[in-house]
């Protein structure tokens, strides 16, 4: 990494190690340093060269990389870039980083842990190439992206991975079906509460849920209830592993608002042994008034959706006097990187550049129906499913993502493990907490595992 050539070597040698590299374009090249040491950043001219990129395949598909890959090579004579991708992608890449051969620009997908590569030095960091210009050359790199959803990108202050599409987290439900019985999507869970009754009265079930795959509930009622009630220090504590944060008041509140409503029937039974999509279907048709789920919801089952129904987002319902900021949105993001072996990083940055334009961040949104971590675009035609959703990322003050997901993924399975049990009603709300502050325990003693904070 430059910065780390130019503390240990000094300024000719890293002007040298960067003339030296098979390519160059619009990518950060150190001049100098300032007075307190730190680097001085200018962009490198654009040069010809080979880019091999390899992308997730899931379900907005690489067709888009390839066709920003045709203009970028159009603008740029001599420059030849190769885009695949697969469904699986993690497993191809993995020996390939391993070996030392990965591409020059990648986006694994969920299956790779990018923090294990980070903490091994597989990746480049991207501090420095931020400071840059944008494709545009209106604004730094940097700069096109939101800052709060680029910071979760950094680990140890340094920016190792970018995001580009991004989903929220929230509720739903059929604006139609409310409409009709004369219901308004709960604001509050007191709110939620009083409306789960009328809707059991109706003989439909008021939340249905994934229960196969529990950290649905985890991401659509323990965590953003956890932060309605403790604000965000409550996660940035338990997700940092700090000693009795998982079973802080703001987690057993958390935990008991998903038991009373469990209690109180107002949890489709059956939804524990649902799929995804079996569950989304009870959805769709009607047979449950609302579910947890992310913005991929209609892409998912456009398919099967009844003629007549239709879907609306929400906010999870807020505790009214909890500490946290109600407009919190938590979000994922499958961030995209370059390899600290690739070939050909600076031609990769300067393509990453050009899809992260806003012409082309524009032309995905209104092609692919999601929505952008790139910033300048809210003049994209986006579907009216996601209007919503755009207005909530747009009007939140606290954008937040589950990390601790990829940093520790058996505590992980071991939370979900005891989510399923809260919700069969096998553990009370304070055993639930025991169960996962003790996981988190064994993690936190555990000298294997590295350790993050936030």
């Amino acid at each position: 990494m430059v910065s780390n050539v130019l503390k240990g070597l000094g300024l000719a040698l890293t002007l040298s190690v960067m003339a030296g590299c098979n390519s160059g374009g619009g990518a950060a090249k150190v001049a100098a340093e300032d007075a307190d040491g730190q680097p001085i950043v200018v962009d490198t001219p654009v040069k010809p060269g080979a880019i091999e990129v390899q992308a997730f395949q899931g379900g907005y598909g690489i067709d888009a990389y390839k066709q920003a890959a045709t203009e970028y090579k159009e603008a740029h004579p001599g420059t030849k870039v190769k885009v695949d991708g697969s469904p699986r992608i993690w497993e191809q890449l993995r020996p390939r980083f391993i070996g030392g051969t990965p591409p020059d620009l990648a986006f694994p997908g969920w299956g790779m842990d990018h923090w294990a590569l980070a903490e091994e030095g597989q990746l480049r960091d991207l501090t420095a190439d931020l400071k840059t210009k944008s494709n545009e050359g209106d604004r730094t790199w940097g700069e096109s992206f939101d800052a709060n959803i680029l910071k979760l990108g950094q680990l140890d202050g340094k920016q190792y991975v970018l995001p580009y599409y991004v989903m929220l987290y929230g509720w739903w439900y059929d604006p139609g079906v409310f409409a009709k019985n004369g219901w308004t999507p709960p604001k509050t869970y007191a709110e939620l509460l009083a409306l789960s009754e009328k809707i059991k009265a109706k003989g439909i079930a008021p939340i249905t849920f994934q229960g196969k795959y529990p950290y649905y509930m985890v991401d659509g009622m323990l965590l953003p209830w956890a932060m309605s009630v403790g604000g965000e220090q409550a996660i940035k504590d338990a997700q940092s592993l700090k000693p009795g944060a998982w079973k802080s008041p703001a987690f057993l509140k958390a935990a008991e608002m998903i038991d009373e409503l469990r209690k109180k029937g107002y949890l489709q039974n059956g939804a524990v042994a649902m799929t995804h999509t079996e569950s989304q279907a009870e959805f769709v048709n009607g047979r449950a008034a609302m579910i947890p789920c992310g913005t991929w919801l209609d892409s998912e089952m456009k398919k099967v959706m009844p003629a007549t129904a239709k879907m609306e987002f929400f906010l999870p319902p807020v505790v009214t006097d909890g500490q946290g900021d109600p407009s919190a949105l938590l979000i994922g993001v499958e961030p995209w990187m370059i390899p600290a072996d690739a070939k050909n990083p600076l031609g990769a940055i300067d393509l990453f550049k050009y899809m992260t334009s806003k012409k082309v961040a524009k032309r995905f949104v209104e092609e692919k129906g999601t929505l952008m971590a790139i910033t300048g675009i809210d003049d994209a035609k986006i579907p009216e499913v996601l209007k919503v959703p755009a207005k909530a990322m747009s009007d939140s003050k606290l954008k937040y993502a589950v990390q601790y997901r990829q940093w520790y993924p058996a505590f992980d399975k071991e939370l979900q493990n005891a989510l399923t049990a809260l919700l069969n009603g096998e553990l009370t709300p304070a055993a639930f907490c025991d169960r996962v502050e003790a996981a988190a325990e064994k993690t936190r003693n555990d000298d294997s595992i590295k350790k993050h904070s936030l």
